[in-house]
């Protein structure tokens, strides 16, 4: 609403000038009081990674999204999964669907990163943390032995288990010693080197 302003300063309702933009498709609402010019008038492609950063934050995609977005996955997402300091929320719009999941500071901010894709730079997760905010935020997720643990990764999500033997290890380290789910990401960890060793 404030570029609007700028863009028409005689403007007596901006409420109503965007309720038009919107209409004729000039911009597209993500949420009350935020919009982002169409494609159709920017001639730009959306990012929906980089929308998701700025629908609600601080946050960063992540889990399943990220997963996805690296080829450690095979299912299509079918929203934009982020986690983020604040409460926890959804938002829809005519883009998709974007959900964001409440982390505690301190295991927030370990493991995230800045990728550039077409054009647009944004915040995700790296690898190991993605798969680490999967664990932890999946509710009754509790693998505790390593036999739970290779069902949970290859039957239950499909992952690409080669790219276990590049992770850093360090990452999940650090995720479990502010985690409510140390022992599991422990687990994970003494898979990863299992794995590693074979």
């Amino acid at each position: 609403m404030q570029d609007l302003s700028s863009v028409f300063p005689n403007c007596a309702n901006l409420k109503m000038k965007a309720k038009r933009l919107e209409y004729d498709g000039d911009i597209i609402r993500l949420k009350k009081g935020l919009y982002v010019a169409s494609p159709l008038t920017s001639r730009l492609k959306l990012s929906p990674f980089l929308l998701a950063n700025h629908i609600y934050g601080p946050s960063y995609v992540s889990m399943q999204t990220a997963l996805r977005y690296y080829g450690l996955i095979p299912e299509a997402v079918y929203s934009v999964q982020s986690m983020t300091t604040g409460v926890a929320r959804d938002y829809e719009n005519t883009i998709g669907t974007f959900n964001y999941i409440h982390a505690p500071a301190r295991y927030y901010s370990i493991g995230v990163t800045m990728r550039e894709s077409a054009g647009a730079t944004f915040m995700i997760a790296t690898p190991e943390k993605a798969l680490c905010d999967l664990m932890v935020f999946t509710p009754n997720l509790n693998l505790r032995f390593q036999t739970s643990m290779r069902d949970y990764l290859e039957d239950d999500i499909r992952f690409d288990m080669d790219a276990l033997l590049n992770f850093d290890l360090d990452i999940i380290k650090d995720c479990a010693e502010v985690s409510r789910k140390k022992t599991m990401l422990n687990q994970l960890i003494k898979f990863i080197e299992n794995e590693r060793n074979i």
